[in-house]
This record gives structure tokens, sequence and C-alpha cells, in this order.
């Protein structure tokens, strides 16, 4: 078998896809297609030193294929950090397709897409993420037994949003403690990007706390709803980053934290459960802290979530997962001191950590 390395810049440039997977050595990517049910999805498993790779699945309508690629290869190096740093036995894989959920999403493309999963016997197991619910994981779970977040009701640990939230809220609470000395919330202006199952669930957390929070969403409905359910203040699209804010809580898409947002945002704490908030780890990274501004890295803040089917794959209690989450507090406190010590980024501190578990498991 040729390895990465030995491939020519030649060759990986005629194979864009091979060139992607080796920029972090990503082991395998799947591409699942079916005519019949209109299935055209992706499977990326990045890393399996620590287990089986788990990650959740993602309906979106992407532009290009190209572009559902990028995304899932970022998101699934993502869960094999997020699983490192939280303790769990687990590898990183993610997997998305390609298609409106609202539109196209239906029980024979997700039946089809189960077989696909089930035909890596074990190597990938899927969750629910954007786009698809417990229910859609039910019907997935027809088809293969490597399926986490199962409804409750059927043995399974249910919707991992609120722990997913939990560990955000205890996220903020730390950042808050680094930034101000205190870890409340109370009379904080937060901006909540998103409030879909995470992001309402957050909210709740943060306005028992009596924070003043602004929230924005491309469901209006939704809006509405959170608004009147918690005493948020509305805004409309992109003011969100134009708000004077102590705390910027992306809770919806990724790539949020860019260039032109970072010269827009007036907030001293970046904590929130989106995946891949930075748009470039390495530039927008740097200008964070050269901002002065607090990142609290995602893969680490919004790893409630893993916990909770975590909990489901080892048989126990939501009691339990919310026990394991109350660790992640801990966790981005270390990163903020060593971050602080060494003036280094703190997506730096956070990917140290994750690689050397990896690294010392691999030796093992």
């Amino acid at each position: 078998m040729i390895s990465v390395k030995d491939v020519s810049k030649t060759s990986l440039a005629d194979n864009p896809v091979i060139a992607q997977m080796s920029i972090n050595n990503h082991e395998q990517v799947v591409f699942c297609n079916d005519n019949e049910t209109g299935l055209k999805a992706i499977i990326a498993i990045h890393n399996t030193v620590l287990g089986p790779s788990l990650g959740g699945l993602r309906m979106w309508s992407y532009k290009t294929e190209m572009e559902a690629l990028n995304d899932v290869l970022r998101l699934s190096r993502g869960m094999t950090y997020k699983s490192a740093v939280a303790g769990l036995n687990l590898g990183g894989g993610k997997a998305v397709i390609i298609g409106d959920a609202k539109k196209d999403k239906t029980e024979a493309l997700l039946r089809r897409f189960g077989k696909f999963v089930n035909g890596l016997s074990g190597r990938y197991i899927t969750a629910e993420d954007v786009g698809i619910s417990t229910k859609d994981m039910e019907i997935i779970h027809k088809e293969t037994n490597f399926v986490t977040g199962l409804p409750e009701s059927i043995g399974g640990s249910g919707d991992p949003s609120p722990v997913t939230a939990y560990g955000v809220y205890l996220s903020m609470k730390a950042s808050a403690k680094e930034r101000w000395g205190s870890d409340s919330l109370e009379g904080k202006k937060v901006a909540v990007q998103g409030v879909g199952h995470v992001g309402e669930y957050l909210v709740k957390l943060i306005s028992k706390e009596k924070a003043k929070v602004f929230i924005t969403d491309i469901n209006e409905e939704k809006l509405k709803s959170v608004a009147k359910e918690y005493g948020a203040e509305v805004v409309s699209g992109d003011r969100i980053y134009d708000l004077d804010v102590d705390i910027y809580a992306p809770c919806a898409l990724g790539a949020t934290v860019n260039t032109d947002n970072l010269n827009r945002l007036k907030c001293s704490v970046i904590c929130g459960a989106a995946n891949n908030q930075l748009a470039d780890e390495k530039i927008h990274g740097e200008l964070v802290l050269n901002k002065g501004i607090l990142y609290a890295p995602d893969f680490v803040v919004n790893a409630g979530g893993i916990i909770n089917v975590y909990s489901e794959l080892m048989k126990t209690t939501r009691e339990q997962a919310m026990q394991q989450a109350e660790k992640i507090y801990n966790t981005i406190s270390d990163v903020f001191k060593i971050s602080k010590a060494e003036n280094v980024p703190t997506y730096i501190v956070a990917n140290r950590l994750a690689e050397e578990r990896i690294k010392k498991a691999s030796k093992n």
C-alpha cells in the first residue's frame, strides 16, 4: 500500500480528494450515491487510534460537492480532537448528505444511508447533527446498529442538545472567570447566533442566570418563540456582529470568526456551540489573540453532545453524562492558563492536548 507521504506532488494535484485527505491525515473517505433515493453523501473517518470514529450526520444544501467534502473533513477532524480532549475512547468521523432536509429527506434515503454506514462494519458510528433528528436516527437504525442518539423510547439517550448546551454554559462561566474574575453571568450581555436545539437550551440556562441575551436565527418563527419564552432581544441578520456585548456565542454553522467579522466584533469572549468557528485556525486564532478576545476552543466547549452519545454506547445514564460534561469547565480553564503562560492562541493549546493523548495511545 502506498502511504500519503509517498504520493508525489503531481499525483496529488491530479487527485484533489487525496490531497485534501492528506492535509490532516484522514484515514478514509467514503462517497455514497444512490440514484433511486437521490442519496448523495460523504462519510469521513479522520482517526481511529482511540476507538471507532463517531460523529453526527449533517444534511445541508451545499453549493458544490467540494464544499461538502471540505465541511465533512473539517468536522471529522474536530470530532477526533473533541473526543480525545474529553477523555473518551472514540475516534473522529462525520457524515454529510447533500440536500435540503426540509424537501429531500425521505425514509428511503435515510435507510439507504444506513446501509452504507453498516457496510463500514463499525469503523464509523453515526449520530444526529444539523438537519437530522433523533427520529431520523431511528429510521437509520433499521439498517444498522452503528447509530447513537436514538430516542429514549427505544433505549437510546435521546436528544443530546441539553448536554451540549450545558457544556457550553459551563465553558461560558469558565471564560467569565478568566476574563472578569467571577464565573457569574448575571448582567453579562451575550449574543447567541442560532437558536436551534442547542442554542435554545443555552439561552434558557444563561437567562436563568440573569444575563442580557440577544438572539438571531434564519428561522423567524423560532426567533419569536425563544424571545417570548426567555425575554431575549431579537437581532436581525448579521447585525449580531456589531453589537456591543461581553460574549459572542456562535451556535449555528461554522467559520463565523473570520477576518470581516473580527473587524466588527466588540466582544471580550467568544464561546459557543458551533463547530469550526475559526474560518482559518492559524490566521484567525492569532487575530483573536492579538485583538485581546478570549476564545474558548469550540471542540472543547461543545463536547457535551459526544459525551452524551458515548454514554449511550456505554449504557450509562443522562445524569452520568451531565457529570462527565461538568469536567469541561476545568478543561477550558486549563487551556486558558496554558495559553496565558505561553502567550499562544488557545486553539493551539487545545489541539496539543488532543494530539498528545492520541500520540500516547498510538504507542501502546
